[in-house]
């Protein structure tokens, strides 16, 4: 059945923006897009409402953001108290370290002028959150560890929302709501409406059935394909399809489809993702209850082991920031798509809270020898012979600091450990068995600094804007952590503000 909807207010009227998407990059879009004088704003949302706010509602809430001085860090969390100032030091993260960043992980295939616009808009942008009711805290515990009684920020991201993910999507839905942007749950858009002078509206699969949504400007923020399997193998690569997906199931890529299907421009790196440690009996999806707690970050500060009881990566090449977004990749090549992740009693109280979850694979020993005969999948004289080696290894002579790169690493064996070498000997000791789980993909739509989608001959499609994971051009083979939240919140304000500012120019 195909039915026409009538517009917001009520009316039989086109709505004047409609937002595919109700993620941190829709629900900014669509704040934005009355902000800047949209009276009818609809959000089409593909889950129910307990299963809304995309991949926003499993991340931990970490944005990465360019700032230099105290006053920058008060911008955000104005209630710091002066024995919160006093302890902590922020240090500066500035927009060239931001944009050195980006460039550096993606290996320099990153769009420059994409780029340029997230890190230069990141702080604006956060600043703006806030104003519209979004809470951030110094993210304490998780980018900072206290040594001789001061925290110290490493690795470029301050800034976590509190509440994390959940707390972003609670936050952007009680000002969407406060706006008078009205969101349709449990409707998936399928197709656009356009012709030769543009987008016009979407067609949506809803509860009451097939539906036509006429609307003068459409915002695409649905997110990647990781949650389809077969486009996952397709674009990926043999293998992918057994990768456990972090977040939502809704993200199956209809939005980019959609949008090629009327000439728009692919770009990006479509074999290319976002991937880390992921417990190895993890849901295939994401599950709320759990949230990102599935994730097993804390690997610079033990070692990691595949089925045949070998290391084969540096766990401690630089910050956890900077590398776990490529490692899931790297956990997926191996036997079994299965990895081991092992500690010592000297660094326990370093792992993160998520080692500490109920639904964790652990097993635990008093000695390294009961330990490998616990380690499920893998070579138990092979692990024993790997970690003497290991041991021997170690520069002991370096001091270890878990706050800065302490150049504590191992010689003469391979692959190396470059940082935060320590030698497994105290007991007891521990294990988390690890998978690949993928987070977005990183192939989709060619958008411009304005948040328009380019079609096939370079030019813009009149009405029709993208924002979020589905907007490509930045991240290429990895990703500097915290960057994807502050990605979709500036590109989708981006996108907001000019869907709205395309009416008057139709007009």
């Amino acid at each position: 059945m195909k039915e026409q909807v009538p517009g917001g207010q009520g009316t039989t009227e086109p709505w004047d923006v409609v937002v595919v998407g109700g993620g941190n990059a829709g629900l900014c879009a669509a704040i934005a897009a009355k902000e800047a004088g949209a009276a009818r704003v609809v959000v089409l949302e593909a889950a129910p409402p307990e299963r809304a706010g995309g991949n926003t509602a499993f991340t931990a809430g970490l944005m990465r953001v360019a700032f230099e001085t105290l006053e920058d860090v008060l911008a955000l969390v104005p209630d710091l108290t002066t024995d919160d100032i006093g302890r902590t030091d922020f240090g500066t993260y500035s927009t060239a370290d931001f944009l050195n960043d980006v460039a550096r992980v993606t290996e320099y295939r990153c769009d420059p002028d994409l780029a340029e616009a997230l890190v230069k808009e990141s702080h604006p942008t956060l600043v703006w959150m806030r104003r519209h009711g979004v809470r951030f805290a110094p993210a304490y515990g998780r980018q900072a560890f206290e040594v001789d009684g001061r925290f110290t920020f490493w690795g470029g991201v301050v800034f976590e929302v509190v509440g994390g993910g959940p707390g972003l999507v609670e936050f952007l839905c009680r000002e969407a709501d406060r706006v008078g942007v009205e969101i349709l749950y449990s409707s998936r858009a399928v197709s656009l409406l356009a012709d030769d002078d543009g987008v016009h509206g979407v067609r949506a699969r809803t509860p009451s059935g097939t539906v036509e949504l006429e609307a003068g400007a459409v915002v695409l923020a649905a997110g990647g394909f990781q949650s389809n399997r077969e486009w996952r193998t397709r674009y990926l690569g043999p293998g992918w399809d057994l990768a456990k997906v972090r977040g939502t199931r809704y993200n199956t890529g209809d939005g980019i489809r959609m949008a090629l299907e009327i000439g728009a421009s692919s770009a990006g790196h479509w074999s290319g993702c976002h991937a880390v440690g992921w417990d190895r009996n993890a849901p295939e999806f994401g599950d709320l209850r759990v949230g990102d707690g599935f994730q097993k970050h804390s690997y610079p500060f033990g070692v990691m082991v595949n089925a045949e009881g070998r290391r084969f990566l540096d766990e401690g090449a630089d910050f956890r920031n900077f590398t776990y977004a490529k490692y899931g990749r790297v956990i997926l090549q191996q036997p079994g798509q299965f990895a081991w992740q092992v500690f010592d009693a000297k660094v326990t109280h370093l792992l993160r809270d998520e080692y500490r979850i109920r639904e964790v694979t652990k097993v635990g020993a008093d000695t390294l020898e009961d330990l490998a005969a616990q380690l499920e999948g893998v070579n138990s004289d092979a692990f024993l012979a790997t970690v003497r080696s290991y041991n021997d290894s170690v520069a002991t002579q370096v001091p270890f600091n878990p706050n800065v790169l302490d150049g504590r690493g191992t010689q003469g064996i391979d692959p190396p450990k470059s940082n935060w070498a320590n030698r497994l000997d105290t007991p007891p000791f521990t294990a988390y068995a690890v998978t690949c789980g993928i987070t977005f993909t990183f192939g989709g739509l060619q958008i411009d600094t304005g948040a328009h989608v380019i079609d096939v001959d370079g030019q813009p499609i009149p009405g029709l804007f993208a924002c979020g994971e589905m907007a490509a051009g930045i991240f290429f083979f990895n990703y500097p952590g915290g960057s994807g939240l502050t990605n979709g919140a500036v590109f989708g304000r981006i996108a907001g503000r000019n869907a709205a500012m395309h009416l008057d120019s139709a007009t």
